[in-house]
């Protein structure tokens, strides 16, 4: 095949759990897809949330982003989103103190642990599908304040000792997907409250939503081998690693640009202080 026609692939999509979750095979992961692949990877990623993709050596950082680009318009190069000793051990949904929070992530992994740092996904289009109506009411009137104020990649300085800026949007707790059209809890560890609650009523009312959020039947697991992809759907999803103690972890990610998300009356979410995410400079 000539190097300068796109690479076409026959690739074929196993699931692995019965609401989240599902295997790609078949396909070189690079920025030379065609569209027809493309469109299919895409597809999986719509109907599974997350889907894996095993043995894909070849990629390097700038094979990882030419990829990414393929998908969607990234925020920012995959060299810049790594966590080595980190603890991201909550679950939550990427960046959703960011107004226009990411729609997708691509991960892969660089240095692994000898035990531990797995990673769990939880479908959020399949928790708000399970619960019962009175909740699906109280949810989809509901409004949650996301700060960025205790993010497992923030502290209060930096290294050379300048303040992070406080980024707060209030965003709605069900949100409304803008390619599938279902609706999807919008909570997790980035809530530092509900809109007209107490800080008492929010505690609770969050956990309630988390329970249902990350039910057994809702998640699944992913151990991590070289070579290894996820593209997960950050609109419809959470996450967290599983502990690895004081190992290295050296993860490189990619982020895609999200939407403004809208609530099932038409209402967009609201950028309280901070900047909206922007695209990552070529």
């Amino acid at each position: 095949m000539s190097s300068s026609l796109p690479a076409t692939y026959s690739i074929t999509v196993t699931k692995l759990g019965s609401r989240i979750g599902a295997r790609v095979d078949g396909v070189r992961l690079g920025g030379d897809l065609d569209s027809v692949t493309v469109s299919e990877i895409r597809r999986a990623l719509l109907a599974y949330r997350v889907i894996f993709f095993r043995g894909q050596l070849h990629l390097d950082d700038e094979r990882q982003l030419a990829f990414a680009r393929l998908l969607g318009t990234p925020i920012a190069h995959p060299a810049a989103h790594r966590t080595r000793r980190g603890r991201p051990t909550f679950w939550h949904t990427d960046l959703a103190y960011f107004a226009n929070y990411p729609a997708a992530s691509i991960l892969r992994p660089v240095e692994l642990p000898s035990y531990g740092g797995s990673t769990l996904w939880a479908s959020t289009a399949a928790a708000y599908a399970e619960l019962p109506e009175p909740l699906k009411v109280l949810a989809e009137n509901l409004w949650a304040m996301h700060t960025n104020r205790y993010d497992y990649v923030m502290s209060e300085t930096v290294t050379d000792g300048r303040q992070v800026a406080e980024l707060r949007t209030e965003h709605p707790v069900v949100r409304v997907h803008p390619e599938t059209g279902e609706r999807t809890l919008l909570t997790g560890a980035f809530v530092r409250g509900f809109v007209g609650l107490d800080s008492h009523e929010s505690s609770v009312l969050l956990e309630l939503l988390q329970r249902r959020i990350t039910e057994a039947n809702n998640t699944i697991r992913w151990n991590w081998e070289p070579g290894d992809v996820a593209i997960w759907d950050n609109r419809a999803t959470q996450h967290r690693a599983v502990d690895y103690d004081d190992q290295d972890r050296l993860m490189h990610r990619v982020t895609l640009m999200g939407d403004l998300p809208v609530d099932v009356h038409g209402q967009h979410s609201r950028l309280i202080s901070g900047v909206p995410m922007v695209a990552a400079a070529d």
